[in-house]
């Protein structure tokens, strides 16, 4: 799986390269009770980790970090930067005493920067292209960022012209309900994508991996 994956990724412009790894049922559906991991299988997890493995940082909103219980990454040194507008982060976590979490927040959000590690950008909503393009701040030489949700850090990305590569897994399986889809909240906008590679299991699941085209 790791070669599938392990490609050179250059950085456009002044911010890190933006990879997005997602999994969606057939209808889109980006979570079943809440959390992703029923809608995938080892094959899917597999490529998680070894997106992970490639990132310099992860980033992931902070609804998405609660409810899928993120704690310190498995590979030493590597930081995961948590996007909240409400400060409604848990310093106490073990992804936050370990020191690999920090926080991307607004200017007004209150959040403990003696605790803990936060970039501040935007004065009311966090400006996304200010975070990224100062990441370095906090995380020196950055080059390849993952994003994994929520749907409204997503939504905030797409908005923002940001995403570079959509690493997307479709699992085999339709789930209905009001579960949130792969961006929510995201204007509507024409984005163009071109397949870099397309892969299958044994159980149906389907491995994209698409880049902005040029």
């Amino acid at each position: 799986m790791r070669e599938a994956y392990d490609v050179e990724r250059p950085a456009p412009g002044d911010r890190p390269w933006v990879g997005l790894c997602m999994v969606t049922s057939l209808d889109g559906s980006i979570a079943v009770d809440g959390t992703s991991g029923t809608l995938g299988n080892s094959n899917d997890l597999d490529v998680l980790l070894t997106l992970r493995d490639l990132a310099d940082v992860l980033i992931v909103g902070a609804a998405t970090a609660r409810g899928e219980g993120y704690g310190p990454p498995r590979r030493p040194g590597q930081r995961i930067g948590v996007v909240t507008d409400r400060g409604n982060v848990d310093l106490d976590s073990e992804l936050f005493s370990s020191g690999a979490g920090f926080v991307i927040a607004n200017e007004r959000t209150a959040v403990d920067d003696t605790r803990v590690d936060v970039l501040r950008a935007g004065r009311e909503r966090v400006d996304i292209v200010e975070a990224l393009t100062r990441l370095d701040e906090i995380v020196p030489g950055v080059r390849y960022v993952q994003a994994e949700g929520g749907a409204t850090l997503n939504a905030s990305l797409l908005d923002a012209d940001l995403i570079d590569e959509l690493d997307l897994t479709l699992s085999p399986h339709l789930v209905g309900g009001t579960g949130p889809r792969l961006t929510v909240g995201a204007s509507e906008s024409m984005h163009r994508f071109v397949l870099a590679h397309l892969l299958a299991d044994d159980e149906g699941f389907v491995f994209s991996r698409w880049l902005r085209a040029c």
